[in-house]
């Protein structure tokens, strides 16, 4: 019989694992003996683990007893596969820049900022692909888990977490969402389990079943079509809406509100022109400015402008570079198609043409199966997957497609999941 090993061992804070997920969840349940909890009890966090030749396990977690040691944090992780419903250990509230106790309550100071700006800043981590991380930090000074991800968006000046966020925001109905606001789910009784915090970034449907989501999550930042309110515990989440913003908190008469085409075109010069200009840069106008964007109308505005209207198949006078209320809505809520990069063209494709059924069976992989699931996605018929559509063609797939037929009204074997010309002609109108 092989005589087992111990020896002593710290799990990476970043590894996605369910061991170390585990781990993290009892650590930060786990009081700190500076917390009160007993100065024996923090030292047994320290796991032993049992290696044998049928692998490692794992006892108490030690993931807040590595960062207080000064050891150094494995590698972040960045091939395993978005989980749609993470587990979201996280920080606790403390100072930018790193950990610290952030001392007794205080009054909340509400920084001024709009919808817009919230959005191009939760943008900004997506593009980067920001690694989750409830113990590191960005370079902005905002930890890298949920609650500091909304923290950074919101502008707020410190890292919150899930039990402190309610604090900063006015609780709203769902059918109150705009883009900005946040989708909030605090368990008290155990903080590590089911928490978590999205931004709401636009309905993807008529229905309202379905949202775009920014949300800081493993294994990095990510923007996905998500169900209202999310893949898990939806019922538990409360929306709320930053105190802070400007042109009006209570839904109406916001910075979403058009200001108005006359705010636009020659001679304008006022701060709609420049909040115009941010977020054309965001959606991809920023090779039309040498300088700025600013307050007053320039050609690098009108250019920008119909770059992006272009860009959503408009023609004639709904693509002249001055933006209408359709136009400003679709940036304002990060809907509708980016401005596409130089040399690629400015008007979307016409729908592919139907490839035949034969792509779309059990054991087909091909870029076709790809298509279909992304446009499934952006159409609102996503729910059933569990990642990002692939080329291999799932169960997933073929309920998803099923869901779209219904949706048409289709029964029997009209909706039985594996798409024809008719259910392709219609999903990429």
């Amino acid at each position: 019989m092989t005589v087992p090993v111990f020896e002593e061992y710290e799990p990476a804070v970043d590894c996605a694992c369910a061991g170390c997920t585990a781990q993290r969840r009892t650590a930060a349940r786990a009081p700190r003996a500076r917390d009160g909890g007993h100065p024996a009890a923090h030292g047994a966090r320290r796991a032993l683990v049992l290696v044998t030749a049928a692998g490692v396990v794992l006892s108490s977690g030690a993931a807040e007893a590595a960062s207080t040691s000064g050891h150094a944090a494995g590698p972040v992780r960045t091939d395993a596969p978005a989980d749609p419903e993470p587990a979201t250990p996280q920080g606790e509230k403390g100072p930018l820049k790193g950990p610290g106790s952030p001392g007794p309550p205080a009054e909340p100071a509400y920084r001024e900022t709009t919808r817009a700006d919230i959005i191009n800043r939760a943008k900004v981590w997506a593009a980067a692909k920001v690694p989750y991380s409830m113990q590191k930090y960005w370079s902005d000074g905002y930890r890298q888990d949920c609650s500091g991800y909304v923290s950074m968006a919101w502008n707020l000046d410190g890292n919150e977490w899930t039990g402190s966020l309610a604090r900063f925001g006015t609780r709203i109905s769902r059918e109150e969402l705009q883009p900005g606001d946040i989708l909030l789910f605090h368990n008290p009784s155990d903080p590590g389990k089911g928490s978590h915090v999205t931004i709401f970034g636009g309905w993807t449907d008529y229905r309202h079943t379905h949202y775009t989501a920014y949300e800081q999550a493993r294994p990095h930042t990510r923007r996905q079509t998500t169900p209202m309110a999310y893949w898990n515990n939806s019922d538990q989440y409360v929306a709320y809406r930053y105190r802070g913003l400007t042109g009006g908190a209570g839904g109406s008469g916001s910075s979403t509100s058009f200001p108005g085409a006359g705010k636009f075109g020659p001679g304008a010069d006022n701060a709609h022109v420049a909040e115009l200009g941010r977020m054309l840069v965001a959606r991809g106008g920023k090779r039309y400015y040498t300088q700025g964007p600013g307050p007053r109308w320039g050609e690098a505005d009108r250019r920008a402008t119909q770059a992006f209207q272009k860009a959503q198949g408009w023609k004639g006078k709904e693509a002249d570079g001055i933006p209408g209320p359709h136009t400003w809505r679709h940036l304002v809520s990060g809907t509708g198609r980016d401005i596409p990069a130089a040399g690629t063209g400015g008007s979307p494709s016409a729908a592919p043409a139907f490839p035949g059924r034969g792509y779309f069976k059990p054991g087909q992989s091909s870029s076709h199966v790809a298509r279909l699931g992304r446009q499934l996605v952006r159409k609102g018929h996503g729910k059933h997957y569990l990642s990002a559509p692939g080329p291999r063609w799932t169960e997933a797939d073929r309920r998803n497609v099923e869901a779209f037929q219904r949706s048409l009204g289709w029964r029997g074997g009209a909706a039985d999941g594996y798409p024809g010309p008719e259910t392709w002609r219609r999903l990429f109108a």
